[in-house]
């Protein structure tokens, strides 16, 4: 059986192409695997599991009749949508995954991560990353109106935007050191990440012995799905459908 890993689509209403991608992802590939992981950046935004838009309404019915087919749906928190909870996970069928998690594929034991974690160079983001990620700030983040919630959430976006238009390009991919750390910490000699939008596939050495970090890629111009089918891990890119599809 077919499992399947797709992460950063940033889907969000002014991008109508990434969301018909995914829906035909869905409907030509997902519905044929036994599983879809989801590791992070599913959102562009999340600001909690009570709002509501047509694009999530459309997004959950979708994911909804995947899960009821028959497909494990499996969701990571990214750094732009790390406020998804278990309303919206049991919404849609689909289970919260940590952020590391270790699976099996085909036998053997895989480390699974968004990604943002490794990149350690960055301590201005790692410092903005803690904060974001404390309960604390969390519980008083849902806890304001949702128009307060949207303003926060296109003002952390503009933060964003603006400080990595400042940063050399290599700052902000994984520190190799950490990825090392990581692998060694869980165990396992294989790595499957996204986060950096610079999807490669790359041999390692982890205690001796060949490894491997697998980096997905973002949906931005094209579909990148890593399908595991047997004993063959092979790192896709697909062009979007045509708008006449």
């Amino acid at each position: 059986m077919t499992t399947l890993f797709i992460s950063d689509l940033h889907l969000d209403e002014t991008r109508p192409d990434i969301s018909r991608a995914f829906f035909e992802f869905l409907r030509d590939d997902a519905s044929k695997a036994q599983a879809l992981y989801i590791l992070g950046d599913f959102f562009e935004s999340w600001i909690g599991d009570d709002d509501r838009s047509t694009l999530i309404d459309e997004v959950s019915l979708a994911l909804k009749a995947l899960t009821d087919s028959g497909v494990a749906l499996y969701i990571m928190h990214g750094n732009r949508d790390f406020l998804i909870g278990q309303q919206f996970c049991a919404t849609v069928g689909g289970q919260l995954l940590s952020d590391p998690s270790v699976i099996q594929i085909n036998g053997e034991a895989t480390l699974l991560m968004h990604g943002d974690s490794l990149c350690s160079d960055d301590q201005e983001y790692m410092r903005f990353r803690k904060m974001l990620r404390s309960p604390q700030w969390q519980q008083d983040a849902l806890a304001k109106p949702l128009e307060e919630r949207r303003a926060i959430a296109k003002h952390l976006r503009m933060m964003s935007s603006e400080a990595n238009s400042n940063k050399a390009e290599d700052i902000m991919d994984v520190n190799l050191d950490d990825v090392s750390r990581a692998m060694q910490t869980h165990q396992c000699q294989r790595l499957i990440h996204g986060h950096t939008h610079r999807p490669n596939r790359h041999p390692m050495t982890i205690d001796g012995q060949p490894a491997e970090r697998i980096v997905l890629g973002d949906w931005d111009s094209a579909v990148w799905v890593l399908r595991a089918n047997n004993d063959n891990l092979k790192l896709e890119q697909h062009p979007f459908p045509s708008t006449s599809a």
